[in-house]
């Protein structure tokens, strides 16, 4: 029982220590020249059309809250009508 043991562990350990590891490569100074470039266009928007279609959602969903904040607080404050 004991040696089963120990060989299932020695089998995990081996495993775990020779499995496969991802290598990724390393794009970090690309990101910088492009963030860093001096094209005109704000860091934000720089990341592509990913970047413009979150901002354009984000600034929608915030327009259309706000509004709609308003439009609540401006119902609230009106008197009901007394049929």
């Amino acid at each position: 029982m004991l040696q089963n043991l120990l060989a299932l562990r020695q089998i995990a350990q081996r495993t775990i220590s020779t499995a496969s590891r991802r290598h990724f490569e390393n794009k970090v100074s690309e990101k910088q020249k492009l963030f860093q470039e001096d094209n005109g266009i704000p860091v934000h928007l720089k990341g592509g059309v990913a970047d413009a279609l979150l901002y354009r959602a984000t600034m929608i969903l915030t327009v259309g809250g706000t509004a709609y904040a308003i439009y609540q607080l401006a119902m609230a404050s009106l008197p009901k009508k007394q049929d």
